[in-house]
């Protein structure tokens, strides 16, 4: 009975992970938007271009279905996001 708990247990989390990642899109997203309003963009931040290219590969992979792909790639524009969104404040905070 313990060892079939078990595996429906085991069974749920997958199931529960392999629907699509609308958090971690919307996350992404608002991250790249808020790198964008302080100032980083493509041409001054590789970060920023990262980011813009990860939320593409996601957007295509959630196109595709797959999620786990798409989630990954959400996860990684909000990590380079956050990145650019950093240096844009550090660059604003530098006195000239």
């Amino acid at each position: 009975m313990l060892r079939f708990l078990a595996v429906f247990v085991g069974v749920a989390c997958l199931a529960g992970c392999a629907g699509a990642p609308v958090q971690e899109m919307s996350d992404a997203r608002q991250a790249i938007a808020a790198a964008g309003a302080a100032g980083a963009t493509t041409a001054t931040s590789p970060d920023f271009y990262a980011a813009q290219a990860a939320i593409t590969r996601a957007e295509t992979h959630l196109q595709a279905q797959e999620f786990t792909r798409a989630r990954l790639a959400a996860l990684e524009a909000k990590r380079h996001a956050a990145a650019a969104l950093a240096d844009a404040n550090a660059q604003h905070a530098e006195p000239p």
